[in-house]
C-alpha cells in the first residue's frame, strides 16, 4: 500500500515537469489579434466547465451515494420527477449556450481577419498615422513565398515585420489549398488557387516565431515551415536593405521553376521582384502562354466561345481584344443570340 502511495505521489510531481516543456505559445502569444484568441478559448472553456465539471462530481457523488453497500441511501424506486431538477438540467444548460452564442456572435465580428485593425493592443488604439505593411504570401510545394510589393522584394521561407505596426496579408496558392499560420501572431487562415483571402494582424513583441502549414497538402507538407522575425523599426529597415542586396530576381519564369515541387527548401531572397507577379498568381496565368482566369470569367460573362470568345482567344494579346469586345455595346447581344445562316430547302 505504501509502495502504491509513494508511486502516486512521485507520477503527481513529475507531471510540472512534463508540462514544462510544452510550447504554450497559442495561450502566451505576441500578437494582439492571438491574444484577443486565447482570451477566447479561455473564457469558452470557463463557461463549458461550469456544466462539464459539476456533472462529472455529481455523477461520482451518485455512484457512491446510491452504491448497493449504502443502506442509508433513500430508496425511491417510484420516483419519476423533479420540476426542481428539471428547471436545473435544462435551464443551466440554457444559460450557458445563450453566453457562448454571444461571445461567439461578437468575437466572430470582432476577430474577423478582413476586418482592419482598430488598437495595437488592449491598452493602445490605433492612431490614422500608422499604415499597414502589405505582404502578398503565396503557399508552394512544399515552401512559402512572400512578396513585399512596397519594398520590392520577396522571399521564401523567411517573413519578417516591424513591431506595433499592422500587417496585411494577402494570401493565395499555387496549386492545392493549404493554410497559412503563425500561432505567436493570429489564426490560420486558408490560401486557395485563384483566390484571395485577407489577414490583418498585428505583432507586438520582438522575437523571432515559428509559422506553418495547418492544412495537409502532400508528401513535404510536414516540412512546410518557415521563420517569422519580429523586428524593431531599424531592424526591418535592415532586414529590408540586405534583402534587396540579393542579387537574385523573381520574374515570372523564376516563379515558374520555384513553383515545382521541393521538400525542405531552403531560405531565398529576391533583391527585385516583378511588380504584378502576385495578381498572375491569383490570376492563375504566370505562364504567358495560358489565358488568365479573368479572361475567361470574360468570355463566359460575353456569351462562351460565340463570336467574341473565339475572336477573344485567337488574337495574340487576348487581353486587351477582349477588354475592347466587352466594351462594344452588340458584343453580348451578338454572342447570347448569334445570327444564324437560312436552312436550304
Amino acid at each position: 500500500m505504501k509502495f502504491h502511495q509513494n508511486a502516486l505521489r512521485t507520477l503527481l510531481m513529475a507531471l510540472p515537469l512534463a508540462l514544462a516543456g510544452c510550447n504554450t505559445i497559442v495561450m502566451n502569444p505576441a500578437g494582439d489579434i492571438a491574444a484577443q484568441q486565447g482570451h477566447l478559448i479561455v473564457v469558452s472553456t470557463l463557461l463549458m466547465m461550469l456544466i462539464i465539471v459539476p456533472v462529472i462530481g455529481l455523477t461520482l457523488w451518485f455512484a457512491w451515494r446510491y452504491r448497493a453497500s449504502n443502506t442509508e441511501a433513500t430508496y425511491t424506486p417510484d420516483w419519476d420527477h423533479s420540476t426542481q431538477l428539471e428547471l436545473l438540467i435544462w435551464g443551466a444548460p440554457l444559460l450557458i449556450i445563450i453566453a457562448l452564442g454571444l461571445v461567439t456572435w461578437i468575437s466572430t465580428h470582432t476577430l474577423d481577419p478582413y476586418r482592419p485593425l482598430r488598437r495595437l493592443d488592449a491598452q493602445r488604439p490605433l492612431t490614422a498615422d500608422v499604415q499597414p505593411i502589405d505582404v502578398e504570401v503565396v503557399a508552394l510545394d512544399w515552401k512559402w513565398l512572400f512578396i513585399y510589393p512596397e519594398q520590392g522584394i520577396a522571399t521564401v521561407n523567411e517573413l519578417a515585420a516591424p513591431v506595433d505596426r499592422p500587417i496585411r496579408f494577402h494570401i493565395t496558392a499555387s496549386t492545392v489549398m493549404n493554410s497559412f499560420y503563425i500561432p505567436a501572431l493570429a489564426g490560420q487562415i486558408y490560401a486557395m488557387p485563384g483566390m484571395q483571402t485577407t489577414l490583418n494582424a498585428v505583432i507586438n513583441h520582438t522575437g523571432e516565431f515559428e509559422g506553418l502549414s495547418a492544412n495537409y497538402s502532400g508528401a513535404g507538407f510536414s516540412n512546410m515551415r518557415f521563420k517569422f522575425h519580429a523586428l524593431s523599426d531599424a531592424g526591418f529597415t535592415q532586414w529590408v536593405t540586405t534583402a534587396k542586396a540579393s542579387p537574385l530576381a523573381l520574374e515570372r519564369a523564376n516563379y515558374l521553376e520555384l513553383e515545382k515541387p521541393s521538400v525542405k527548401a531552403p531560405l531565398v531572397r529576391y533583391g527585385t521582384v516583378a511588380h504584378d507577379l502576385f495578381a498572375a498568381v491569383v490570376d492563375r496565368c504566370v505562364d504567358t502562354t495560358h489565358m488568365c482566369a479573368s479572361q475567361m470569367m470574360a468570355i463566359d460573362e460575353a456569351g462562351g466561345l460565340g463570336r467574341g470568345g473565339v475572336r477573344g482567344v485567337s488574337t495574340q494579346d487576348s487581353s486587351t481584344e477582349q477588354n475592347r469586345l466587352l466594351a462594344r455595346p452588340y458584343v453580348k447581344a451578338e454572342v447570347c443570340a448569334p445570327r444564324r445562316q437560312p436552312i436550304a430547302n
